[in-house]
């Protein structure tokens, strides 16, 4: 079995884009939306969808991967070898862990969000912040909790956000283990789909995800968090808006 597969979701005119890691005993696997890609990397594994929605790219990732494990990949995203390689190794050294959170730059270097100083399991409270690129997952034991991205979510559908979030969290509650480690595995350019803040279409759609992760509770935890966010969320009107998901 491959070690690593590395698994792009893009669309097909942004496939030439793609900067895949060196190693030539890692997978390449790429899922395109909106047509085929040109073959371009000979040992490549190319599949094109005829649906759109990130999140069913993603889980055509990973029912597709041969790899032991998955990291999945935007078209521009710029892999650290090294910090790959450290990964696999806590994964083989701790077959009990099901997905592991790591650590990303911006182009010039920095890191792009504070993260923990040291190794940290996940919960529904510290994990709200997962970009997919700083994800990588054990495939059997995904596939065994039955776990896949929420379709009605992510890049591409209206709720245009937090299924990362959403996907960690129903690992969690599926009896998956998931940590932090603090290690460096990508460089992605600093604007995201997660930096939208201040629009009605943001705040809905973060409203939405709390309510998917938290169900009867979510009020009460965008009561919390709103007010740590209140400035990004534009006022005291739009935090009473975001606790009732307006």
């Amino acid at each position: 079995m491959t070690k690593l597969t590395v698994g792009y979701s893009v669309l097909a005119d942004r496939a030439q884009g793609i900067k895949p890691p060196g190693k030539n005993a890692w997978e390449l696997l790429i899922i395109t939306q909106g047509g085929e890609a040109e073959k371009r990397f000979a040992d490549a594994k190319q599949i094109a969808l005829k649906t759109t929605g990130v999140a069913k790219s993603r889980n055509a990732a990973i029912d597709n991967a041969s790899g032991e494990y998955l990291v999945f990949a935007d078209d521009d995203i710029v892999f650290s070898e090294k910090g790959l390689e450290e990964a696999i190794f806590y994964l083989d050294q701790n077959p009990d862990v099901s997905l592991i959170l790591c650590r990303a730059t911006d182009t010039a270097g920095k890191l792009r969000k504070s993260y923990p100083a040291k190794l940290e399991k996940l919960n529904l409270f510290n994990s709200a912040k997962a970009a997919t690129y700083e994800m990588i997952v054990r495939v059997q034991d995904v596939k065994r909790l039955g776990v896949r991205f929420d379709e009605n979510f992510g890049a591409g559908v209206e709720n245009y956000l937090g299924d990362e979030y959403i996907f960690i969290a129903d690992l969690i509650r599926a009896g998956g283990k998931a940590v932090f480690l603090p290690v460096t595995i990508a460089s992605h350019p600093e604007v995201s789909s997660g930096s939208g803040w201040g629009t009605s279409r943001d705040r809905v759609a973060r409203a939405k995800v709390f309510s998917r992760v938290f169900g009867p509770m979510a009020a009460i935890i965008r009561l919390a968090f709103g007010l740590r966010k209140l400035e990004k969320l534009g006022g005291v009107g739009n935090l009473v808006r975001f606790v009732f998901g307006r």
